[in-house]
């Protein structure tokens, strides 16, 4: 029988999501930043700070980063910039069109020498078991069609003491902002694109892929049950984001 998942509310084989999920991101790389600053009016900055000031990267030791679906260099550019000559920040992303566009941005911010960009696969990674200090992925663990596999390659990569980090759309929990933003997302958004980026239908897939995630809790538990302990997660702006966190002790 031929496994299936949900892409946004059509049903699709799950070897055929990958595919589905890169055309995607080729149609959006070009425009990606400017529509991530129209869709959220600007917030996704102020939630990517948040972010990656929970990496702390050290001062005075070697630190191994590795930020996963990061293509554009938003959260690598800011623990680079935390860091010190002794922070290594490897940007891995498994569209080309994506690693390119943080490519071109390293080099206007003249980054191009601190980071590695690498293209490679979230549930396959291309690392020895125990290599990083700090694994984060921003906006990208919906997008993974085994979330349950790249849990677990995250764990196998960190060392003992590494935490994981993600931020990722969740469930708002405020009265009355959970109907306006939904009509927000799938009225609005798939416009935008259309009107921004030359396309609705990947602005479509996006909106649904957040309403097919799971909850902040439920997507905890899974944090949990990849082997990692103290995990917790904390939602902003009415829950419409949530930053999780686990340890691998």
């Amino acid at each position: 029988m031929t496994e299936e998942t949900h892409f946004g509310f059509s049903r699709v084989a799950l070897e055929t999501k990958q595919a589905r999920v890169d055309d995607v991101f080729h149609k959006v790389a070009f425009r990606y930043d400017l529509m991530n600053d129209l869709m959220s009016a600007g917030l996704h900055r102020l939630w990517k700070n948040i972010f990656a000031a929970k990496v702390r990267p050290p001062k005075n030791s070697r630190f191994r980063h590795l930020d996963v679906a990061g293509g554009t260099g938003d959260i690598a550019f800011r623990v680079a910039k935390a860091g010190s000559p002794s922070t290594e920040v490897a940007v891995l992303d498994i569209n080309a069109d994506m690693l390119k566009e943080g490519q071109r941005r390293a080099r206007k911010l003249r980054y191009e020498a601190t980071l590695n960009f690498i293209e490679a696969n979230a549930e396959d990674l291309p690392f020895r078991d125990n290599s990083f200090d700090c694994y984060t992925i921003a906006f990208g663990i919906r997008n993974v069609p085994r979330i349950v596999r790249a849990l677990a390659e995250a764990h196998r990569i960190l060392r003992r003491g590494g935490r994981f980090l993600c931020l990722e759309f969740s469930n708002v929990d405020l009265p009355g902002l959970g109907r306006f933003y939904e009509a927000y997302s799938f009225r609005f958004i798939p416009l935008l694109g259309h009107l921004v980026a030359g396309g609705a239908e990947p602005y479509r897939y996006l909106v649904e892929s957040i309403a097919r995630f799971p909850s902040a809790e439920e997507f905890c538990g899974q944090i949990d049950e990849a082997g990692f302990e103290r995990s917790s997660f904390t939602r902003l702006s009415g829950g419409i984001v949530a930053i999780h966190s686990g340890w691998k002790l």
